[in-house]
């Protein structure tokens, strides 16, 4: 395995990688984050010669994840990247909200060294098990010399927390970066690297992360989604209980059907923030001359969401 020297922190936080299932021939039916994150680094005896410190930040199936997981395991991140003897670290997490989670901390941390996410598609028990070698395979990029960002690992392939998404409901490879392709793979144990690391900024992302450290409250922003006979009642429902944004999952290139685009209007009225992403797995929205709303560009709807829950913190900041 490639080693750039330096320690690597393993930060779990639970998910398939460290579930358990009462028959090792099941694959779906069992309990996530039941193992451990010493347990699961001590099933693998290649790990054992290498300077891991392990630390147990969360337990929890990441259909779960919640604001607070997230303020621990950003706040868990900046500590240990603040370590001069550190090189990388490695996140253990569920698959269902990685997407989110690895942009999520992408936007408050712009790392300089590796944040690696890794996950499983099969429980801990399985027959067959995916995570060890997914757990390898983080481990590597993490101690990869030059390695920079957060990215995930599953399945081979190092995808960027910009581009990551889940595409598979139970298939190994689960993964995709879209149209922009994955940064590169693993193949036994080293890195081959296709295009750059996700950029890094971690002075300017501290803000970030100082601010929401702060925050009780974090904006409330909402996805909906537009479909054949969308409509105005979940806008107006919205705006009535005080959402800070609202993200509408449009077809196609950004479209949305004609009532629900009037309430969109009307809630930007009110002082509501909207931002127009698309619902179709890959492309972006490309704009038009005639658009009534701001649209998203890349950014899927989950991650249209965090990046206008972030703008709105900056204006909070700023008291613009």
């Amino acid at each position: 395995m490639q080693a750039s020297g330096k320690k690597i922190a393993v930060l779990a936080t639970g998910g398939t990688i460290a579930g358990r299932a009462a028959s090792a021939h099941d694959n779906v039916g069992y309990s996530a984050a039941q193992m451990g994150v010493r347990e699961l680094v001590a099933t693998l005896p290649a790990l054992a010669a290498l300077p891991l410190v392990c630390e147990q930040v969360a337990q929890i199936d990441s259909k779960d994840m919640s604001f607070a997981v997230w303020r621990a395991l950003a706040l868990r991140c900046a500590h240990w990247l603040a370590q001069d003897d550190v090189g990388g670290l490695v996140i253990t997490h569920g698959t269902d909200t990685l997407e989110e989670t690895a942009y999520f901390l992408q936007g408050v941390l712009a790392p300089a060294k590796p944040v690696v996410l890794a996950c499983a598609m099969r429980p801990a028990t399985a027959l067959l098990p995916d995570g060890p070698q997914n757990l390898l395979d983080a481990i590597a990029v993490a101690g990869t010399e030059g390695a920079r960002g957060v990215v995930a690992v599953c399945a081979g392939s190092v995808h960027g927390a910009q581009d990551v998404a889940k595409q598979h409901t139970y298939r190994l490879d689960a993964f995709t970066s879209g149209d922009a392709g994955p940064i590169g793979y693993v193949e036994e144990g080293r890195l081959r690297l296709l295009r750059e690391w996700p950029s890094a900024d971690p002075a300017a992302a501290r803000q970030k992360l100082t601010e929401l450290a702060a925050r009780e409250r974090w904006p409330r922003v909402e996805i909906i989604l537009n479909h054949a006979g969308a409509g105005a009642a979940i806008v107006q429902a919205l705006v009535a209980q005080g959402v800070d944004g609202i993200v509408v999952a449009a077809t196609g290139n950004g479209s949305v059907h004609h009532d629900l685009e009037q309430a969109l209007q009307q809630a930007r009225a009110s002082g509501v923030r909207v931002l127009r992403s698309t619902r179709c797995p890959q492309g972006a929205v490309l704009g038009r001359q005639d658009d009534t709303l701001p649209h998203a560009g890349t950014l899927s709807p989950v991650k249209a969401r965090i990046a206008l829950m972030l703008e709105l913190l900056d204006q909070r900041r700023s008291g613009t």
